[in-house]
């Protein structure tokens, strides 16, 4: 299993970047308090208020804010503000090796997945598949158990994931333990044949993304398909999928079809329905500790993602 960073305590410094694009800087706003009412202070990074077109800042300074907060020995955990666009573009410029030697709580998803699978693959470090502040915390639907979910940054605990959440339904049935990757569909569909592609043997995958019609994630299935991903993988959970409905074609497949036709035949265990991804409440994972999946119970428990 990957390093755990340090759990957070009240006081602690932690770090604020946008590695993607410029977060709503009102909702931002609203968001900060948030963090400090968990006992935490803040630092902005600069590239919270930076904009260059659609990036929060060039590569180079977005770059610069990542590293300055894993380098910063007084930086104990670092938040994104936001997803949209960008992650990606700083992935073969990140210094892995000074993360590695600077472990430490990094939290975010959507378009910070690639980031995920970037740490966890070359800093071998656990990280946060969780709501960022100016996209999640800062709004006003911002739900009473996500926010509940930061609560495992400061004691380790496993996590366990019931229908008592939400509806649960198994495609596969059966029992599986691995270690939890994935993240976002799209951002995982764009690390495939690169460095970045994202390692599933023997481990229990997790896809969401939003705004995607059911012949978009039809494609990208199909892709992950022929790459064997799902052939590789102990087992999948798959999150929330919001706004997928057809708007394009009057004519389509429904959400439910497109996941029976790519999963239905598999040998590992599938449940879909969590609430991971852009949904409220927002149910967050440690990503890179060890998971069990139980397609028949319907459950997932999760180990603790701090030491």
């Amino acid at each position: 299993m990957r390093k755990l960073p340090k759990r957070l305590k009240k006081g602690d410094l932690v770090g604020v970047i946008a590695p993607s694009s410029p977060p709503d800087q009102e909702s931002l706003q609203r968001a900060l308090p948030f963090l400090e009412e968990l006992g935490l202070t803040i630092k902005l990074g600069k590239s919270v208020s930076a904009t260059h077109g659609y990036l929060a800042g060039t590569d180079e300074e977005r770059l610069a804010d990542l590293h300055a907060m894993f380098e910063d020995p007084e930086v104990s955990g670092i938040f994104c503000a936001g997803g949209g666009y960008g992650a990606a573009r700083l992935a073969d410029k990140i210094d892995y090796a000074m993360i590695k030697e600077n472990p430490k709580v990094f939290w975010g998803y959507s378009d910070i997945s690639f980031l995920h699978t970037a740490i966890g693959e070359y800093a071998d470090l656990v990280t946060f598949h969780g709501p960022m502040l100016a996209s999640d915390v800062g709004k006003p639907e911002f739900h009473e158990r996500s926010g509940r979910m930061f609560g495992q940054l400061f004691k380790p605990f496993e996590l366990h994931y019931t229908e008592e959440v939400a509806p649960l339904e198994t495609i596969i049935g059966g029992i599986v333990q691995g270690a939890m990757v994935g993240g976002n569909l799209s951002l995982i569909r764009s690390a495939i044949g690169t460095k970045f592609d994202l390692d599933v043997k023997g481990k229990i995958l997790l896809i969401e993304d939003i705004d995607k019609e059911p012949y978009e994630v039809d494609e990208i299935l199909n892709q992950m398909r022929m790459s064997r991903k799902f052939d590789e993988a102990a087992g999948i959970v798959i999150g929330d999928f919001k706004n997928a409905e057809p708007k394009k074609r009057k004519a389509s497949l429904t959400m439910d079809q497109v996941f029976n036709d790519y999963f239905g035949a598999l040998k590992i265990p599938v449940v879909k329905g969590f609430k991971i991804g852009h949904c409220e409440p927002h149910f967050s994972v440690p990503l890179g500790t060890l998971a069990r999946l139980d397609g028949d119970a319907k459950t997932l428990t999760i180990l603790p993602g701090v030491e």
